[in-house]
């Protein structure tokens, strides 16, 4: 992904502090993610979740709630219905393996 295919969030000074591969990572999964459906949302987050840990990527609380507010920060309406929709869900519905 080069500087000009970046989406806006990418570049926000909140995410500057959170390394270029996870900044990668959380773009692949948004990109993905767009226009699906909770459910959709929900079945795409696991795997790619376990490929991060595979990786080695994991994210401390600051970071991801950088992210969030920088995707959040370039969403339009609807797609910040969809991302407090998923949040909320997360936040409700944890489940353990």
């Amino acid at each position: 992904m080069s500087e000009n295919e970046k989406p806006a969030w990418m570049s926000d000074p909140i995410v500057s502090v959170i390394p270029e591969k996870k900044l990668q990572f959380l773009g692949q999964l948004f990109a993905q993610g767009h226009g699906k459906s909770q459910k959709e949302m929900m079945t795409l987050l696991m795997p790619m979740m376990k490929k991060a840990k595979q990786e080695g990527l994991t994210f401390s609380p600051q970071e991801m709630s950088a992210a969030i507010a920088a995707i959040k920060k370039h969403s339009s309406e609807e797609e910040l219905k969809q991302i407090d929709s998923i949040l909320e869900k997360s936040k409700n519905g944890k489940h353990t393996q």
